[in-house]
């Protein structure tokens, strides 16, 4: 694949602009070695050539990928890497010349030396040694070394930092110190670049863009489950980045363990299984979502994927998943045969009735819904401003802010009381719900909000799901439709069966903060204010029945029918 790089001429610029980097580096550390004007203004003439290098290997790298002469894929990132590269060498050349744009506010030239700059100097210049071997060929080993670098920089940083700030304390030498941090501060923002070009080297490598860390996580969970595959011959797809800031990723079978034998169920699942999920990201989040995985097991075993691994560190963490077959039930709702989408169905709410069997506890709870409201709804406003209307009146009678909605309504909450609690699965989107028709089960995942709860969360949350999908095909509008009304009747017939008497007002002001907070994740205008009407109309509806027995209120079901 390096090929590539020396067929277009980027190797060659590249190499040119590590050499002139380096020696820039080294000129900064000699100006503050010893003060010479004749090398401080060489510094910041070179300073052009060497934007002029990034600039050269930038366009040698865009077309090298548009007129597809980088035909593979594993070429393209190559050469994006290199991009990477060059523009965090150029970087680290900026930082040189501010280095030395600081030296002439020392007071006293020879201040500086008091601190140990020489070994953030030897730090940087021996990870710049390592650039070029490591992009042409790819080289892991030294990505690694690379970003080593940074972190030794912030340590060293550290201590220069700490003494800096204690004798600041004293009063005396202010500007000397104040300068001397900047430099040093410098010193130390050049290790973020030389991560940067370390990190761009990994991804040129593995074919993924990782942070270190991942890229550790990623290795060390995989050798906790006993796959012992080298990380470049690890295939790795990354699937998404969720809001909550994990890093989910998809490693094909090649990469997987053997497996014993085995009969039963569980042999079943692991000859089905296809690959694992690697998750990385917050501690608290997926340390909870693998505690909700073994509650969910002991409830119905077979139910979550497998956690195959895990490993953590102070406030990160990474778990390495079993892969289940099937797909997502929203898929099967758009692209299924309509007696697959029955069967799914069916299959989804056995399941479901099973679980709030096992799990209902005879205890009241508030639902929260428009506390949970609340808390999305600056995202709301912020995407769509037009919808914070002022108060209006239309002669003397006024219409309600949603603010002020949602006030009535959530002091009309406190009052609702769910009579009972299940164990709900916390983000029951149709995208979370796996079903595998080869084995006829359904699966759960991402289950990280998994807790015991009103129902009406899980269920409210479902019907939103098919609703603000941005379809308006009249075929598929009428499958989403058909789910929507199957599930939202299943729920009121077991609600009614466990004497849940205001299930109807509940839901109504749970589907109110659904229809609301969805539009923040709606780009198109005039799908998000319909989405947001609906749930006005909902809260003015719940506003409307105050008074009255909440056990009188019915759901105006054309609501939930686009």
């Amino acid at each position: 694949m390096e090929r590539i790089l020396l067929r277009e001429g980027i190797a060659e610029n590249l190499r040119f602009m590590v050499l002139e980097v380096t020696k820039q580096v080294e000129n900064t550390k000699k100006a503050l070695d010893h003060y010479d004007q004749k090398i401080m203004d060489s510094i910041a003439s070179r300073d052009d050539y060497i934007d002029n290098l990034k600039s050269v290997v930038e366009n040698k790298c865009f077309t090298a990928i548009h007129t597809q002469r980088a035909q593979d894929k594993r070429a393209v990132d190559l050469v994006r890497a290199a991009n990477t590269v060059a523009n965090n060498l150029e970087r680290v050349g900026d930082f040189a010349v501010s280095i030395v744009g600081q030296i002439k506010y020392l007071k006293s030239q020879s201040f500086i030396q008091r601190y140990d700059y020489p070994r953030f100097f030897r730090e940087v210049l021996d990870a710049l040694d390592m650039v070029y071997q490591a992009v042409v060929k790819q080289d892991l080993s030294l990505a690694f070394k690379i970003c080593r670098a940074e972190n030794t920089l912030d340590m060293l940083y550290k201590v220069q930092f700490d003494r800096i700030l204690y004798e600041l304390r004293s009063g005396k030498e202010t500007e000397n110190l104040i300068t001397s941090h900047l430099i040093l501060r410098y010193l130390e923002r050049m290790g973020d670049a030389i991560l940067n070009i370390g990190e761009a080297i990994i991804f040129a490598a593995v074919g993924e863009k990782f942070k270190i860390r991942q890229y550790h996580a990623l290795k060390e969970t995989l050798a906790l489950s006993g796959i012992d595959t080298p990380i470049s011959d690890v295939e790795f797809h990354s699937i998404w980045g969720t809001r909550s800031g994990c890093r989910i990723g998809y490693v094909p079978s090649a990469a997987q363990a053997p497996e014993e034998g085995g009969e039963g169920e569980d042999a079943s699942r692991k000859k089905a299984s296809a690959g694992v999920l690697f998750k990385e990201g917050n501690k608290k989040k997926l340390l909870q979502e693998m505690e909700n995985i073994m509650r969910w097991e002991s409830i119905l075993p077979g139910l979550p994927p497998r956690v195959l691994a895990h490993q953590e560190d102070a406030t990160q963490a990474s778990l390495l998943i079993e892969f289940l077959g099937g797909c997502n039930f929203q898929d099967v709702v758009l692209t299924g045969d309509p007696e697959v989408v029955k069967n799914a169905f069916f299959l989804i709410t056995e399941t479901l009735g099973n679980i709030w069997d096992q799990t209902l506890a005879e205890t009241q709870a508030r639902s929260h819904f428009m506390e949970q409201l609340r808390g999305r709804l600056d995202d709301v406003f912020r995407l769509y401003p037009s919808l914070d209307t002022p108060p209006m009146y239309v002669g003397n009678l006024e219409v309600p802010t949603i603010a002020a909605l949602i006030d009535e309504a959530q002091a009309i909450e406190e009052t609702l009381l769910a009579p009972y609690t299940v164990f709900i699965h916390g983000d029951f989107n149709c995208n979370n719900i796996v079903y595998d028709h080869e084995t006829q089960r359904v699966h759960y995942i991402d289950l990280h909000r998994s807790k015991q709860a009103d129902p009406l969360q899980d269920i409210s949350v479902f019907l939103l799901s098919n609703f603000r999908l941005p379809l308006f095909d009249a075929h598929l509008r009428a499958r989403l439709n058909s789910v929507t009304m199957a599930m939202y009747h299943f729920a009121k017939e077991y609600g009614l069966k466990h004497g849940d008497a205001c299930f109807e007002a509940r839901l109504a002001i749970g589907l109110a903060r659904n229809f609301i907070s969805s539009t923040r994740f709606e780009l198109n205008p005039k799908f998000a204010r319909e989405l947001f009407q609906r749930g006005r109309y909902l809260l003015m509806k719940i506003a409307a029945h105050k008074g009255r027995p909440w056990e009188e209120f019915s759901l105006p079901e054309q609501v939930l029918v686009y």
